[in-house]
């Protein structure tokens, strides 16, 4: 399978990860320099530095072989536009698109984009769904992928209060949501942690001990 990955964060590194494992033709499209050097230090892909709504840009990264584009970038606008370039100029049968505000989900697929999610959506309605009984939980451990999301609870006490989720230097880890007074919110670089915020965590397993001691004051 051919896959082009549009992103920039560390999602675009799990996810870039994962399907490189299962013996995927990759190749990923970051428009920040310094990001496409670290991703192509660790995956085995093609990474080029560029704008993934581009039309010249998805030929470069061979979008009329591709079988699923993935845009996954923090501007609707942009998702939207690749994978509808995707499909319509260079016939990609299968997009999906990252919705930051999930008003625009039903846009997304109204004009054609194969899978429109929402990840304040998909998230929400994931912590919901579990029964609260202690600060720390697994909710999915992802073992064939070395990958686990976790559900960290942030006491008054919690180191990682009063920060901003740019400046807590996790390694290998990423703040997915926070679940604040029962509204969901995306993670922001600029965002800041509250006591008694829900932080939904996605780690490598072998990061999540450091990545908990970051957030908590415990563990690693």
């Amino acid at each position: 399978m051919r896959i082009i990955l549009i992103g920039t964060d560390k999602l675009t590194y799990f996810l870039g990860r994962r399907f490189s494992s299962k013996g995927y033709f990759l190749t990923i499209i970051t428009p920040d320099e310094d990001n496409a050097v670290s991703l192509s230090r660790k995956l085995k892909a093609t990474v080029l530095t560029g704008n993934g709504s581009d039309p010249a840009m998805l030929q470069e990264a061979g979008a009329y072989q591709a079988d699923v584009l993935l845009s996954l970038t923090p501007r609707d606008q942009d998702n939207l536009i690749a994978c509808q370039i995707a499909q319509d100029r260079y016939g990609v049968p299968k997009t999906v698109a990252l919705v930051n505000d999930p008003e625009n989900r039903e846009v997304f697929e109204e004009l054609g984009v194969s899978v429109a999610f929402s990840a304040t959506e998909v998230l929400g309605s994931m912590i919901e769904q579990q029964t609260a009984s202690a600060d720390i939980r697994n909710l999915v451990p992802v073992t064939d992928s070395g990958v686990t999301i976790t559900e960290v609870v942030l006491a008054e006490n919690s180191p990682a209060v009063g920060s901003a989720i740019k400046d807590l230097k996790l390694q290998g880890a990423v703040v997915a949501c926070v679940v604040r007074r029962g509204r969901v919110l995306l993670a922001q670089r600029r965002s800041h942690l509250h006591a008694g915020d829900r932080v939904l965590l996605i780690s490598e397993n072998d990061t999540y001990g450091q990545a908990q001691k970051t957030l908590t004051g415990e563990g690693a």
